[in-house]
């Protein structure tokens, strides 16, 4: 169903009334106020108030059927709390998490830090989350019945060398209630997990998720996709090799890219000074050059699902020329609100020149 120009105007509005309030509370505090305020409103049936009549623009991407080619990002929803009242906001699919085994607080606040002189966000939160046992009682919950993405991570008291403990044990709990898995060795906020990247470790984890992959898919009679999440702080070389591995085992799509530990675009200001990594416009480059040069190192092996900067339609159409099939939301949707949504699947479509 495609959107009227005025249910854009009343969702633009609404955001535009809003967004001053939110950003008078910490980052954190405006967080936990939005998410609460998108369940109030599902549960009410006002949702659609928000963002009205997603944009219908099917795809076919590792075996799923996707609504539209916009989806929402892992990091907003830790604990896959919110997933009713985020897929009333439009999504083509959702994506929750990062979770770990066991529960852990993650890193002392403050730990969000927003840049609005540039549409930024700088993070170091570190995993917090419940746990997975928590995280699956809020999936069971959920009534959306669309593409769910299950980000899994590790523990940060887990010593590296053991990272594949942990990665599996998720990997069994999440597998019967994903429409695909996304393995995040990314976030620069858990103490040398990028580390997982390099070549002889990422060739044995990814051996040893995929021989479970297997196993899961006998067992529960279907298979879930596996996507790897990487970092934007890649060179051409390492961007090869993790590309070859992708393909030698067979991993179902890559997530281009999570948070920069960088600061182009923002080294000017104080806030450069902060620990964490970097999300919104200014990471839109360089995610878009990882995107590129994926896509080249891959020609076509797997799908990419573009992520990172993204804050219009346009950015989102040079992401999908880049390579991308699909694309992901987060920071965007704090500075520019629900209806950016609809603007990226509209000029995905290809109906509307951009």
């Amino acid at each position: 169903m495609r959107r009227t120009a005025g249910a854009v105007s009343v969702s633009a509005t609404l955001y535009s009334a809003l967004r001053p309030l939110l950003f008078s509370l910490s980052t954190e505090r405006a967080h936990a106020v939005t998410l609460g305020a998108l369940d109030l409103a599902q549960a009410l049936g006002l949702a659609r108030l928000a963002a009205p009549a997603p944009f219908a623009d099917e795809r076919h991407v590792m075996g799923l059927r996707f609504s539209n080619a916009v989806g929402l990002a892992a990091g907003l929803d830790k604990d896959g709390a919110h997933i009713d009242a985020l897929a009333g906001l439009g999504f083509g699919f959702i994506e929750v998490g990062t979770v770990t085994p066991r529960p852990q607080a993650g890193n002392p606040r403050p730990r969000l830090f927003r840049v609005p002189e540039r549409a930024a966000l700088i993070n170091r939160m570190g995993f917090n989350n419940g746990g997975l046992d928590a995280f699956l009682a809020n999936v069971k919950r959920a009534r959306y019945r669309g593409v769910l993405g299950l980000n899994i991570g590790k523990n940060a008291d887990t010593p590296i060398e053991r990272a594949q403990d942990d990665y599996l044990s998720c990997l069994r709990g999440v597998y019967p209630h994903a429409s695909y898995v996304t393995v995040n060795i990314s976030s620069p906020n858990t103490k040398n997990l990028r580390d997982l990247q390099s070549s002889d470790a990422l060739d044995a984890l990814l051996a040893a998720l995929k021989t479970e992959q297997a196993r899961l898919a006998d067992q529960h009679g279907r298979y879930v996709p596996l996507a790897l999440k990487i970092a934007p702080d890649l060179d051409e070389a390492q961007i090869g090799a993790i590309a070859v591995a992708l393909t030698r085992h067979r991993i179902d799509a890559v997530i281009a890219t999570n948070t920069t530990i960088a600061r182009d675009g923002v080294d000017d200001l104080a806030v450069a000074s902060q620990a964490g990594g970097l999300s919104g416009a200014p990471l839109g480059q360089r995610a878009l050059s990882v995107t590129a040069a994926l896509a080249r190192a891959l020609d076509g092996a797997l799908p990419i699902i573009g992520v990172g900067g993204i804050s219009s339609a346009s950015d989102a159409v040079a992401r999908q020329r880049a390579g991308a099939s699909l694309i992901q939301l987060y920071t965007g949707l704090i500075y520019r609100g629900p209806t950016l949504i609809n603007e990226c699947a509209y000029a995905l479509s290809g109906r509307c020149p951009v």
